[in-house]
């Protein structure tokens, strides 16, 4: 089975496609904003232009407009190969990556920036299981304190002005490509939104109006 996965849920945007337990291509770049622009463009840029049997897709937590970006096209390319579509958690997708790339024998705290001066943060066991504690939005204050003395990953240590060495890089942020070393509990989420707090907008239909 080939598996197309869309990365658009934090500063980064990328793509990749994965077969038989293995990376066949993939793009990954930090663009900040601009993610509608950059994805369709670096899905026709791989084999077959991303054409799957399924489509894996980050549903957040992270940027509200860069999720719904993902989701769209994910959902959208799904109904038109008639193929299935599932989720998985950005904050997953680099505690899976941050345990693969070093010797962190857990539990992993991973941090992303979360808006309106707060960060999303839950806590992860070592693999094969990466079990996940509850996702939450917190203080920079609050999440410090919460990390203690574990191992700590993801951009969101900035905020925390967390220099330690038992800190993965501070600019941790999830790539598609990463999205083979999740457990497969972890990549059959729904393909709704994982915002980690209420949205600032809302469509009607979240606001139960449509």
């Amino acid at each position: 089975m080939r598996i197309l996965v869309i990365e658009t849920a934090t500063a980064a945007c990328s793509v990749a496609l994965l077969q038989d337990g293995a990376v066949v291509a993939q793009t990954h770049e930090i663009v900040g904003r601009g993610h509608a622009e950059r994805l369709v463009p670096m899905i026709a840029g791989l084999p077959g232009e991303g054409r799957a049997d399924r489509i894996l897709v980050d549903c957040g937590p992270g940027s509200f407009t860069g999720i719904r970006v993902g989701l769209a096209a994910a959902i959208g390319l799904g109904i038109g190969w008639q193929v299935p579509v599932s989720g998985y958690s950005s904050l997953a997708n680099i505690a899976a990556a941050t345990f693969a790339a070093q010797a962190v024998a857990g539990p992993l705290a991973v941090v992303l920036e979360g808006g309106h001066g707060e960060v999303f943060m839950q806590i992860f066991g070592p693999p094969p299981a990466l079990s996940a504690g509850p996702l939450e939005s917190l203080t920079p204050e609050a999440a410090r304190a919460r990390i203690g003395g574990m191992r700590a990953a993801g951009d969101g240590l900035r905020w925390l002005q967390f220099d330690d060495p038992r800190a993965a890089p501070h600019g941790a942020l999830p790539r598609a490509a990463d999205a083979l070393l999740l457990p497969p509990e972890l990549a059959a989420l729904p393909p709704r939104p994982l915002y980690g707090r209420a949205p600032d907008a809302r469509t009607l239909a979240e606001r139960g109006l449509a």
